[in-house]
């Protein structure tokens, strides 16, 4: 286990997060159709391309999530993904579920696959250079949402999830994600994400999983979208740490937040008010995807001529949250 203690505290380190450019194949047309790009194998390469080639990310980041998909890929002069990573001092890791589908007899509700064949897959990536993993479930919260059941069967094969991984010397992230998609207050989301974790860290101890060897990857306790009244960064970050202090044992290492939602803006500030406070016993940091990708994004364009501009964007996104996650963002 000394191998899965030591990636998960450079995955912590000081002034440092993560970038989740894990986006299915799906997802990253999503963000590709925004700006007008085709999606396609080549296209989604150079989307990742134009993220790990920026100068200077690895001052910011200490880990990158990849797809299945990127972990097979090559910068545009030739070198593996990975191997960039690796000379850049960045540890790459692997989005391993299977997507969500619908719960069975509970409608409105989510449940994620990929166990099947989960071990083999975590052999073969650790083969390939990853060194941690994901997986992410889904809760949303509406009229009788969610369900015990719905928290439970997330819980339970997230904590499988994580003993596959541990037994495969990779670090597991443990992402239940409660949606900020809603009417409902931030003491509801406060409620909701206290049960959700009481019950992932329960599932985790009975499946056996050593807790010194995995990472939180947490939605920050945030009023829904739909919200009329929504709540002040300092209300979210003494939400979010009370919720943790309530749920997350003192052996866990580390929490990563996901913007989930958020603007690029929104996720910096709330992070900044929870980097101010004092926060226990966890080292605390961002996991972003669209925060940080969103308004490169918008300047690319799929453009090879806008990829310097892209880049210092994407550089500027990063120090901005390096330093909210300490408490010391000046704002834009």
């Amino acid at each position: 286990m000394s191998e899965i203690h030591d990636i998960a505290a450079q995955l912590l380190a000081d002034h440092k997060g993560l970038l989740a450019a894990d986006e299915s194949v799906t997802s990253a047309g999503k963000r590709l159709g925004a700006i007008h790009v085709e999606n396609t194998p080549e296209s989604r390469r150079q989307y990742r391309n134009l993220f790990l080639t920026t100068p200077g990310v690895e001052q910011y980041l200490s880990g990158v999530i990849f797809h299945e998909e990127t972990l097979g890929q090559a910068a545009d002069d030739g070198t593996p993904f990975v191997k960039l990573l690796q000379q850049k001092g960045i540890i790459p890791g692997i989005k391993v579920d299977g997507g969500t589908q619908p719960l069975p007899n509970y409608p409105g509700e989510l449940i994620t696959e990929g166990l099947d064949g989960l071990g083999e897959r975590l052999h073969a990536f650790y083969q390939q250079g990853a060194r941690f993993a994901k997986w992410r479930a889904v809760i949303s919260i509406g009229d009788g949402l969610p369900t015990d059941f719905c928290i439970a069967a997330n819980a339970q094969a997230m904590a499988r999830y994580a003993a596959l991984c541990q037994e495969n010397n990779i670090v597991p992230i443990v992402e239940p994600e409660v949606l900020i998609d809603g009417s409902h207050d931030l003491a509801t989301s406060e409620v909701v994400t206290t049960k959700t974790l009481k019950e992932v860290f329960t599932q985790l101890q009975i499946h056996g999983v050593d807790l010194s060897g995995v990472i939180l990857k947490s939605s920050m306790v945030i009023s829904g979208n739909a919200c009329p009244t929504q709540a002040t960064p300092d209300d979210i970050s003494a939400a979010t740490l009370r919720c943790f202090k309530n749920t997350v044992p003192a052996e866990v290492p580390g929490i990563v937040f996901l913007s989930g939602g958020q603007s690029a803006v929104q996720a910096t500030q709330n992070l900044n008010a929870i980097g101010k406070a004092a926060h226990g016993p966890w080292k605390i940091t961002f996991s972003y995807a669209r925060a940080l990708q969103g308004p490169p994004l918008q300047i690319w364009k799929g453009k090879p001529e806008n990829v310097a501009a892209a880049q210092a964007e994407f550089i500027k996104r990063l120090a901005a949250n390096v330093a909210a996650n300490s408490g010391e963002y000046a704002g834009e």
